[in-house]
């Protein structure tokens, strides 16, 4: 019984043994002397159920009969296995003229196993150890804000942190993620760090091919295939929580970092990468950790620059058409005419895009010479 009928029986046995009047109980418990006198009346009858509403424990009169319900399931498990209650009770409505409420709709999918509350679809991440040495897993993100606030436009900060320790070990705005951005600020960290072992990052187009169907057979990404070359594991992240350390250096970022800009009076992406690496330094004495393995797993980069650069670069493979035409991002390059480049007629010949050198096109590792092919002329 629930404690409002609890409450009537202690006041009715009250009035049956004479210690309280009918008029007292009928003001305690907010019903007329009649009402009183009728449960009394009852309750001498039946005994302490008669305080309890007959209807309990039967069917409602207005319940939707089993064979309808049945019906509406199997429609459900038919045709809107993956719908949600609500969306479901409209297209039953409106397609098959069957009227059912939205949560009774979602109480019965959850009876019957189709839906799942949230509660059920909640998943649980379990916080993981962080690697032992300095260079053993490197996180990378973009994180997209307004750093400068007013001062200057909307970019993107590349955050490296080590799993290790959770020191910033690379800071770099950039104006979006991009596979030249990426390369940049690569470059940069081999060049201050060395090669790590691993980078781990999340399922962005940079880092992982997301497409079915890819245009080249190797099925990776320029940045997977410049890592590979450099012998550097790229890992990519199931959901953002796998990845906590730097969503939340990145959250930590957008509020020390933005002040610290303000306070420098800096508004431009220039500026700002002039200013990262003393904050950096502050940030880390402040927040990073002793790794449990002293050694620093980081790899001398043992290539000349040259090298480097043809890794850390957009390269791809184009044919050379019977006129030696080679067609690339929308633009006609014409090879100079020669013995080598007619070799290469029908042949497919290597691209490469750099960020700050002249665009090159290679055959059996030499470059052949070009003009670009101007249609205003």
């Amino acid at each position: 019984m629930s404690e409002h009928e609890l409450q009537r029986i202690e006041v009715l046995s009250q009035v049956l043994d004479g210690s309280l009047r009918t008029s007292t109980a009928a003001q305690v418990l907010g019903l007329s002397q009649r009402q009183v006198q009728r449960l009394i009346r009852e309750a001498q009858a039946d005994g302490a159920t008669a305080v309890c509403h007959k209807l309990r424990g039967r069917p409602s009169n207005n319940r939707i009969s089993d064979l309808k319900r049945d019906y509406v399931l199997s429609l459900i498990r038919q045709d809107y296995l993956d719908f949600g209650p609500t969306l479901a009770a409209e297209k039953l409505a409106d397609r098959h003229g069957i009227r059912v409420s939205s949560e009774t709709l979602r109480k019965w999918m959850i009876a019957d196993g189709i839906w799942h509350s949230r509660a059920q679809r909640r998943r649980v991440h379990q916080p993981r150890l962080r690697r032992e040495a300095l260079g053993e897993l490197i996180q990378i993100d973009g994180s997209e804000h307004r750093w400068f606030e007013d001062r200057g436009p909307i970019c993107t900060l590349l955050v490296f942190i080590d799993d290790a320790t959770g020191a910033l070990m690379h800071l770099r705005f950039v104006r979006s993620e991009s596979t030249e951005s990426y390369f940049a600020a690569l470059a940069d960290y081999l060049h201050e760090h060395g090669l790590p072992v691993a980078f781990y990052s999340d399922k962005h187009s940079v880092f992982r091919v997301n497409k079915k169907e890819v245009r080249s057979g190797h099925g990776m990404t320029q940045f997977g295939r410049a890592l590979s070359e450099l012998n550097v594991e790229i890992l990519c992240a199931n959901s953002s929580q796998a990845k906590g350390r730097v969503e939340r250096a990145n959250r930590t970022l957008q509020d020390r970092l933005v002040k610290e800009l303000r306070l420098a009076g800096i508004s431009d992406m220039e500026a700002g990468n002039a200013f990262l690496p003393g904050f950096r330094e502050c940030h880390n004495l402040r927040f990073a950790q002793a790794p449990l393995q002293p050694k620093n797993l980081h790899r001398p980069v043992n290539l000349p620059a040259s090298r480097l650069a043809d890794i850390l670069c957009v390269r791809d493979q184009r044919q050379v058409g019977a006129s030696l035409v080679v067609h690339y991002e929308r633009r006609k390059f014409i090879l100079d005419d020669s013995e080598h480049a007619r070799s290469a007629i029908g042949r497919y010949v290597e691209t490469y895009a750099y960020a700050d050198r002249p665009f090159e096109i290679r055959w059996k590792g030499l470059s052949l010479p070009y003009r670009v092919f101007d249609p205003a002329q």
